[in-house]
């Protein structure tokens, strides 16, 4: 999946893909069925929009570690499904999931699958709008995945998400002080137009 990620878009955090190899990908890999294969049939089936074919296969994927897979393979295949209802417009549902695999991770001493879980509950923040949120769940993830010992890319990736998120909080924040520093110069003229009315016969 790493090989078919050519960057990430600083607006939206969406991977930027080659939709041709992404469906060439699909192609290679066909009908199989083993775990890893699952997984990254639901990855390239996200990318690519085709988000029902996704949830299909996310759901096969988490019954699959659950039956035959470990600890670790769970969680990783309820992140990715909940990365997948996310996208699919299911945010709340999403939010849960991913805050539940956040703790189990880091309970279970697993700081990359907790990370894992952690940048998709920023997106899920930063796609509302909450970019607060984003903000404090993109620098978590950040900062597990120093602990873990992640590639370039992931860190690279994440703190491009930090600063996605830092910028719309900030701006965010400029626009909101704005509004208040307006009202409140706009009250002595409106006091004023109010006493020169009730002096008026």
């Amino acid at each position: 999946m790493v090989g078919l990620i050519r960057g990430y878009d600083p607006e939206t955090l969406r991977e930027l893909i080659d939709p041709r190899e992404c469906e060439q990908r699909l192609e290679e890999i066909g009908a199989q069925r083993s775990l890893p294969d699952l997984m990254e049939r639901v990855w390239l089936l996200k990318v690519l929009g085709r988000f029902d074919e996704a949830l299909t296969v996310s759901e096969q994927s988490v019954r699959q570690a659950r039956m035959g897979g470990t600890r670790k393979d769970l969680l990783r295949a309820r992140v990715l499904h909940a990365s997948v209802v996310h996208s699919r417009g299911g945010s709340i549902a999403a939010e849960q999931e991913l805050t539940t695999c956040m703790a189990e991770g880091e309970g279970q001493g697993w700081p990359a699958i907790a990370a894992f879980a952690a940048q998709h509950r920023g997106r899920v923040h930063y796609d509302n709008g909450d970019f607060h949120s984003a903000r404090r769940d993109f620098k978590h993830a950040l900062f597990l995945r120093q602990q873990s010992g992640a590639s370039e890319d992931d860190l690279e990736s994440t703190l491009m998400a930090v600063d996605s998120a830092d910028q719309r909080w900030a701006h965010e924040s400029a626009q909101a002080h704005e509004s208040v520093s307006g009202d409140v110069a706009s009250e002595p003229a409106d006091l004023v137009e109010a006493a020169e009315r009730a002096a008026r016969p």
